[in-house]
Order: C-alpha cells, then structure tokens, then sequence
C-alpha cells in the first residue's frame, strides 16, 4: 500500500487543516509513493523508536507529535532530532505525525481519554467548528466519590503523580478534560459545569485559576495521549487489514519521578 494512501486514511478524520497554526503535523520524511506494509506506531519520536522500527522491519513510523517542530540549520548528529532524522532516512524509515489535527478531532487524542475513563455523550469542550475542536466533557454513568475518581484516573493512565487541586465536591459527575497541555480551557470546563478538569502542563500560577470553582488534575502531557497511537492502529486496521501495525513497546514518558523511600 503506498504511503499516500496510508496518509489519506489518516487525514480522513484528522485533515491538516484542522491543526494550529504553530503546529507541523504531516510528512516529515518520505517520499508518498513509497511501498508500505508495516508501520510502527507511537506517541513521541525518539532513538529508540526509530530503532524499534528498524528491528520491526517498519517503512513507516506515525506519531502524534512532530519530529520536526523547529527549523533545523544543518542535519547533524549533534542533536537527537538530527539523529532521528539520519536514521529514518538512512534506512527509508518514513515519519509523519498527526499533532494537533488528531487534537481537534472528536474521537481523537481527548475522545480516547473520555472512552477510557468511561465518560459517555461527551462533546467538544472548545469548538472551533462543528464537532471540532480541543477538549471534550461529558458525564460519568454514576457519580464517584472524589477518592475512587482519583484512583480510576491513576491506574487507566498509568500516573505515578497526579498533581491537583482540592476538589470542590465529594463526588464527581461531568468532567471536562483535555489531552496535551491545555491550562487555557479551565474557564471554560467551568462554565460548562464540570466538577474536574483534567489535562497536563500547569503551572503554578495556571493552578490558581480553579479558585475553589472547579477540581483541576494534571496527570502528565505523556500520560494524557499515550493511548493515541490506538486510535491510529483502529483506522488502519479497519481500512488497510493488509497492513502490519505495531504499537511502540518504546513509547514511554522522558519524565521520571523520583519518591524518597
């Protein structure tokens, strides 16, 4: 199957021109008439992956965030992204990436959160367009109480820290949430009405916006989109059963946390 195909199947729900402005989601190495049958599949693009792809025999590696985010003055071994680029190209390792585009979609990187905490008839927190847009929120089936809420979130997403704020109720019923760092949206989880607001990246300060309205969880930006590469491995297996898709056993937070014992 040629690489073009593989792309269109993608774009079919996660178009480019859904993705922000800053964002450079798309090809990034690769000629699109290239042959394809097998494909690695991951969150991040790092030494290992590319290596894993190797070892996996993959022509083709889609992740959610770009390997290229800045532009590179000379392609060197000097810096990992340089290192990453020489080996895919080296072995005719394709890359694309599917960033913010699969942000915007409602089944995407925050509908894929809602579908694994169980949230049902969620919708798009921050509509850009129709049924397009960042984050989603949604209720439980039955409320929680705020410390089953809190261990149901860790053990899906696997978080050895969930930084947070006091919540403002002792059950949880709508919850808001957004994949990624999405600080920006915690005024509009509340005047949705969402009992928590969960997503990654907060700072100090950005914690402060809660001010006793709302519940607000950072769970770790790897950890909130680390199921995307499922929603790749779907598409493809429903459109192109032909193909090899290997979910990325090396696909794992450059993060870790250190607990004094």
């Amino acid at each position: 199957m040629s690489l073009s195909e593989i792309i269109n199947i993608i774009e079919s729900v996660a178009p480019l021109s859904l993705q922000e402005a800053w964002d450079n989601s798309g090809l990034q190495i690769g000629n699109r008439e290239t042959e394809v049958s097998s494909i690695l599949l991951c969150t991040d693009i790092s030494e290992s992956i590319v290596d894993e792809a190797i070892e996996k025999g993959c022509q083709l590696i889609i992740s959610h965030h770009p390997l290229l985010f800045h532009g590179l003055k000379s392609i060197t071994p000097q810096t990992a992204v340089a290192r990453c680029a020489i080996k895919a190209i080296q072995h005719h390792i394709a890359i694309y990436s599917s960033h913010t585009a699969m942000d915007s979609y409602l089944h995407g990187v925050s509908g894929r959160m809602a579908d694994k905490i169980g949230i049902k008839n969620y919708h798009i927190l921050a509509e850009s367009g129709e049924n397009v847009g960042l984050g989603v929120i949604g209720d439980l089936p039955n409320p929680m109480a705020w410390e089953a809420f809190m261990m149901h979130i860790q053990a899906i997403f696997h978080a050895p820290v969930i930084r947070y704020t006091q919540p403002t109720a002792t059950q949880v019923q709508t919850v808001a949430l957004c994949g990624g760092a999405g600080s920006e949206f915690v005024e509009i989880a509340i005047a949705q009405g969402a009992d928590v607001y969960i997503s990654a990246d907060f700072k100090y300060h950005e914690f402060q916006q809660a001010e006793g309205r709302i519940a607000v969880l950072d769970i770790g930006h790897f950890e909130s989109e680390q199921y995307t590469k499922e929603i790749f491995a779907e598409l493809l297996n429903t459109q192109a059963p032909q193909l090899k898709t290997y979910l990325a056993e090396a696909d794992r937070s450059p993060i870790h946390i250190w607990t004094a014992k």
